[in-house]
């Protein structure tokens, strides 16, 4: 389970940040609505650039 918590992390923690931005924009923040849509891509890409740099 561990294992798989380690490779799922940012896709699970990107999963949450879009939930947190649609559920502003539902509650009518529509300005920190925008702001938030940004950070899941945020968090995925430095995953990747992260994952990328490991050497093992």
């Amino acid at each position: 389970m561990k294992k798989i918590i380690y490779k799922w992390y940012p896709i699970i923690l990107a999963f949450i940040c879009l939930l947190y931005s649609v559920g502003l924009g539902l509650l009518g923040m529509d300005q920190e609505a925008e702001y938030s849509a940004h950070w899941p891509g945020t968090i995925l890409l430095f995953a990747i650039a992260i994952r990328q740099r490991r050497t093992t």
